[in-house]
Order: C-alpha cells, then structure tokens, then sequence
C-alpha cells in the first residue's frame, strides 16, 4: 500500500470516529461551549477541505526542511499536512516559502477544527 492510501486510511478512521450519527462518542477538544451540530458541521468542511494526499516540503522551526504530505487543502492561510516521521497531523500555514508547521499537532479532525 502506498503512502497516500496510509494516510487516507488514517483519515478514513478518525472520521468513523467522530461520526455522532454513528453514535460515536469521540469529540475534538472544546475550550468554549459548541452549538449542537457544531461537530456535523466541522467534519462536512474537513470532508470538503480534503485533496489526494501529495508530498510537500514543510518548514520546521530552527530552518529544518522535511517532505510531509499535505492532505487539505489550503483556506488561504492554513492547511493540514501529514508528518510522516512523527506519524501525526500538524497544522501548518500558508508562506511563499510553502508550508510552515506551527506547532499544531494530533489527529487531522483535531488539528482542522483549531482554526474552526
């Protein structure tokens, strides 16, 4: 299996996870009270943010350069991506240099849903 289809399958599971109409109890973490359907209305965005998974250089802090793979698209300022060598998600916005992580890290609903 190919990397793109790892992280799709990943992905594929966090949002059986987060499901309510599955009854799945699993929510992304919350500082403020969310209206009711919050959760249905974050993961329809992050269904419709997703793109094929493809490589991308990522800026780290200290100048370090890695391929990571994005897998939403950009709003203009953020994106997830895909960091293969911690195995986790990461939030990293938009600069001319490309992608830059920011420190955001877990799973890609959680990561999605702190800029929403």
């Amino acid at each position: 299996m190919s990397a793109a289809n790892d992280i799709q399958t990943l992905i594929a599971t966090e949002l059986h996870d987060y499901d309510p109409d599955a009854g799945n109890i699993r929510t992304v973490g919350q500082v403020a009270p969310m209206p009711d359907d919050w959760h249905r209305l974050l993961l329809a965005e992050f269904r419709a943010a997703l793109i094929e998974p493809h490589e991308v250089e990522t800026l780290f802090p200290g100048g370090m350069t890695e391929t990571c793979w994005a897998v939403t698209q950009s709003n203009g300022a953020y994106r997830v991506i895909y960091i293969p060598w911690a195995e986790l998600f990461s939030l990293a916005v938009e600069s001319k240099y490309g992608p830059v992580d920011i420190g955001v890290h877990g799973d890609a609903v959680s990561v999605f849903g702190s800029i929403h």
